[in-house]
Order: structure tokens, then C-alpha cells, then sequence
């Protein structure tokens, strides 16, 4: 998605000042600090990518996921396309701005949305990026603690099916059907949206898929 539509919040923002006289915590405190926390994380694992050596990306710079620290749902693809290198922002170009639409059309939040990819190295063939560094998106996933994971692609699927996440169960390659992942996170497999954005049957193949999570978004209760 376009940089200015998926960037996380709140870098930057002091902290709070802690509560002399002990006063229990509001639930609004408590979500602040969490999200606190969720940034601090989520910036720390970016300047190790950064500042990672595994993989033979050159000058370049790894593809970081973007958007709210703490979202709803979680979009992951396996690898990036060159906009997406260029900007080191997953989901920026061609497949953001179709996501945008998408999440319009179905009455959902863009700010409820994080997005990234598995092979954060911008290399020539993913193949090439080194599986230790392909699996830390198990460190995202549990920084962002979403609520829903979306897969996008059989390539992804794999990616998500090794990762060593407590109680963590397989996923099928069944799209448009929302499956149990962990515990607290449900999955919704689609095909891949890069390999969507031209051809009219793969266009409908998708949209078909991801439309299902428009519902289990207005079944999401308020809180």
C-alpha cells in the first residue's frame, strides 16, 4: 500500500508519565502501553533487518511491513515486487492500491490493516534469502497479535505452515474459507494479489476469496 496509507503510528510519541500516586490503570492506559510496546518491538525488529547480513541484498535495503502496530488483520505475501524494493515498503504500488479498493469495497478500516511480506530481502530470487530470515515474520505476527491472518499464495502458505508459533495449526490451501490458526488468531487463505492484478478470471479468483473477509469483519465485535 502507498507509504502514506500503511505506515505504523505513534513513532516517536514519549511515553507517559508513570502514575505516582498508584492509581489503578484505565483499560485506555492499558491499550496505550501496549501499544507502546507493539512500536518499540516492531522498530527494533526493523534495524535488525536493516543491519542484517544473511542474505546478498547489496546496497539495497530489506522490505519492511507497514501499518498499525497493532491491527485487526494481517496481510502477508511471500515475496515483494520492484515498487515494493524500490520504496523497502510491503504493499506499495499495483497490489496496495488494489488492497485500498478491496478494503473500501468491503467496509474496512485500512487502519485496522498491517501488511508484509516473508522474504523481507530484496533479492533476485527469494530462494536465495535465508530461511532464518524468511521465518521472523513469526516475530511480526506475534508483535502485531492480530485477530485475523490473510495468506496470500501457496508460496506464503508454506512459509506460514513451518513457523514455530505456539499451538499453531496447518492451514489449507481451501480460499474464502476462514480457518483456525492459534488460539487467538483465525486465517483466510486467497490467492496470490500480485498474480491477480491483470487477468479477469484471477481478478475474480480473489476477489471471490478475500470478499470473505468483509464478513468476518462486520461480525467482529466492537471492542
Amino acid at each position: 500500500m502507498q507509504r502514506t496509507q500503511l505506515l505504523m503510528h505513534g513513532q516517536g510519541q514519549a511515553p507517559r508519565a508513570s502514575n505516582p500516586q498508584e492509581v489503578p490503570a484505565t483499560d485506555d492506559e492499558i491499550r496505550e502501553k501496549y501499544l507502546e510496546r507493539a512500536i518499540r518491538e516492531l522498530n527494533h525488529l526493523s534495524r535488525e533487518l536493516q543491519a542484517c547480513e544473511r542474505c546478498p541484498r547489496g546496497q539495497l535495503m530489506p522490505v519492511l511491513g507497514s501499518g498499525h502496530p497493532q491491527a485487526d488483520i494481517f496481510l502477508v505475501k511471500h515475496a515483494a515486487r520492484p515498487s515494493e524494493i524500490e520504496e523497502g515498503v510491503a504493499f506499495y504500488g499495483r497490489a496496495g492500491n488494489a488492497l485500498m479498493k478491496s478494503l473500501k469495497r468491503l467496509g474496512i478500516d485500512p487502519l485496522a490493516v498491517y501488511g508484509t511480506v516473508c522474504v523481507k530481502c530484496p533479492v533476485l530470487d527469494p530462494v536465495m534469502a535465508d530461511p532464518e530470515c524468511v521465518g521472523r515474520v513469526a516475530q511480526e505476527l506475534t508483535i502485531v497479535s492480530p485477530k485475523m491472518l490473510v495468506v496470500m499464495g501457496p508460496e506464503a502458505l508454506g512459509v506460514i505452515n513451518d513457523l514455530d508459533l505456539p499451538l499453531r495449526r496447518e492451514l489449507a490451501e481451501d480460499p474464502g474459507v476462514v480457518q483456525p490458526f492459534t488460539p487467538s488468531c483465525e486465517a483466510l487463505y486467497v490467492p496470490n494479489i500480485d498474480e491477480s492484478l491483470d487477468e479477469e478470471s484471477a481478478k475474480r479468483a480473489f476477489w471471490s476469496a478475500f470478499r470473505t473477509l468483509g464478513q468476518w469483519w462486520e461480525d467482529l465485535p466492537p471492542y
